[in-house]
């Protein structure tokens, strides 16, 4: 009892910090000064006044969405005296792994640097400028030569790096139970199994209307659309984050998404949020980096060539290159495993006085990392909105889809989790595909990373997002892989080698993300 007080006063005080470093703390502050001017403000009873005034006016539900966003993505509390390491990533082993994957990544940042003659930051001349300026609303008409370039890395390289993690303490005399696991992932993570997953997931039971299921031409929209959307239109002029959350667990009308996830995630466009991507703007204008041709490069490669994306071209550039320079990005790292590279001014290697954070917001781009931003796009025209909703869904949740943790939303969870589900649920199948050389976590992997983004038709793919948002939790996407393998399990079984089973997995965008889930989770396993 007494150590969960003190969890929660420890909670409290860092979320009141954090918050006094906000513009709505300034904004509160500014509305508490100008309350003391009203009539009903009275001095004796001074502290109870300005909290109705508060309450009436709105900026209590503001404070109250602003605390809940914090939780969401606060950490759980560790005991006071563990390093601040450990709140990264508590394993050991883990953060070991971590460290030795980003060497490699800037090893392969610094080699292409030094092959092609190009320094990692330069200031652009004034006539570039000028041009870039003129052209950023066209920047997918511009060709570069980026034939030289190569992504940094590719998802099956990060695989690879999974396969090969070992806890040092499971090396001699494994756990019977662990032994038999014999997937790809040889890791001993505590993952949830069906009936825990069913608890869990409680609203995507058969029983709950489901927008993906419910709202098809065969359901007359009365019995479940109609009501759904005028509850959100309600949630929406409540305008409560916690509220939004739960809602979204049975999916969002399309017409309603955008403003849901903007409450969930705590977004509303400030004239400060605007001036804050005009001045990321003008650091891209300013200043060319070696990883904007990693951003032209995978753009090309990945949305420029999606049937979906590909209009969209002109968005995910400003995007990306804006938030290559985000330095606010750099806060996550605090409950992040991945630590931020620093570059050091030429001469002065290892003084940290010349270092500096690259890119400024410390992620390097991969293979397929614009595919993050892309289906954003059909939601969020306007470019300083879409950009503020991309930032906080990567500090919320992609960030963990490309570090190496033990969290339960992290990659290496998930892959355990869904190797787990088949071998248990589905032994016939797994052990098929494991003969013949063909691993499910092979085919799979690329469908996580991305959180099935650029593999499933926009519309379920909004759908499955709804439900990361709703649950504030990646495992749906473990899940979504195992359910694609039980639905596909007849033309696997008869399949006799990896490309086979690939070519019957290569195409998901006739998939129906609600049903499968629905049937997977509750109606055929038990």
């Amino acid at each position: 009892m007494l150590q969960e007080e003190s969890d929660l006063s420890l909670i409290i005080a860092q979320i009141v910090q954090k918050l006094k470093g906000s513009n709505l703390y300034a904004q509160l502050e500014r509305q508490a000064w100008a309350s003391l001017q009203r009539p009903e403000i009275k001095l004796q009873s001074l502290k109870e006044d300005i909290k109705e005034f508060f309450k009436i006016s709105g900026w209590e539900k503001k404070l109250q969405n602003a605390v809940y966003s914090e939780l969401s993505v606060f950490p759980l509390p560790s005991h006071p005296a563990a390093p601040p390491e450990h709140l990264k990533e508590p394993l050991v082993y883990m953060r070991k792994a971590q460290g030795s994957w980003e060497k490699r990544i800037l090893k392969s940042l610094n080699s292409m640097c030094t092959e092609l003659s190009i320094p990692l930051a330069r200031k652009r001349p004034v006539g570039e400028q000028k041009e870039l300026l003129n052209k950023w609303n066209e920047m997918g008409t511009d060709e570069p030569d980026l034939s030289l370039f190569r992504p940094v890395y590719a998802p099956k390289d990060f695989l690879e790096v999974l396969i090969n993690l070992r806890n040092p303490n499971y090396e001699n005399g494994d756990s019977l139970s662990f032994r038999t696991h014999l997937g790809l992932i040889q890791v001993p993570l505590k993952v949830k199994d069906i009936p825990e997953l069913k608890e869990f997931f409680v609203e995507l039971g058969l029983t709950t209307g489901q927008l993906g299921i419910d709202d098809s031409t065969q359901v007359p929209p009365e019995l479940f659309e109609n009501e759904h959307v005028r509850i959100g239109q309600k949630v929406l002029a409540e305008q409560d984050s916690a509220a939004a959350q739960q809602y979204i667990r049975q999916g969002s009308p399309t017409a309603l998404r955008a403003e849901l996830w903007a409450l969930i995630l705590n977004i509303s466009s400030q004239p400060e949020d605007i001036l804050y991507y005009e001045q990321l703007k003008t650091n891209v204008i300013q200043h060319d980096l070696l990883v904007d041709s990693l951003i032209y490069k995978d753009v090309k490669l990945t949305a420029s060539n999606d049937d979906y994306y590909f209009v969209f071209e002109d968005y995910l550039y400003q995007v990306l290159l804006c938030f290559s320079r985000d330095t606010s990005v750099l806060g996550h790292f605090a409950y992040n495993s991945a630590s931020p590279p620093k570059s050091y001014i030429r001469g002065k290697l290892g003084l940290e006085e010349y270092a500096v954070f690259y890119p400024p917001n410390g992620v390097i781009p991969f293979h397929g990392f614009s595919m993050y931003v892309a289906p954003l796009c059909f939601l969020y025209h306007e470019p300083s909105k879409l950009y503020q909703i991309f930032r906080e869904m990567y500090v919320r949740f992609f960030f963990r889809l490309h570090s190496i943790s033990s969290h339960p939303s992290g990659i290496v969870s998930l892959c355990l989790l869904f190797e787990t589900l088949l071998q248990t649920y589905l032994p016939q199948l797994f052990y098929h595909l494991r003969e013949i050389g063909a691993q499910p976590l092979r085919i799979s992997f690329k469908w996580m990373v991305r959180a099935f983004s650029g593999y499933l038709a926009t519309d379920q793919l909004l759908l499955l997002w709804d439900r990361i948002l709703g649950y504030n939790s990646l495992e749906i996407l473990a899940v979504l892989a195992a359910a694609v393998f039980a639905f596909r399990a007849v033309n696997l079984m008869e399949v006799t080698s990896l490309a086979a089973a690939e070519a019957v997995l290569a195409d998901l965008s006739t998939l129906k993300v609600m049903p499968l889930l629905q049937i997977f989770l509750f109606a055929t396993v038990t």
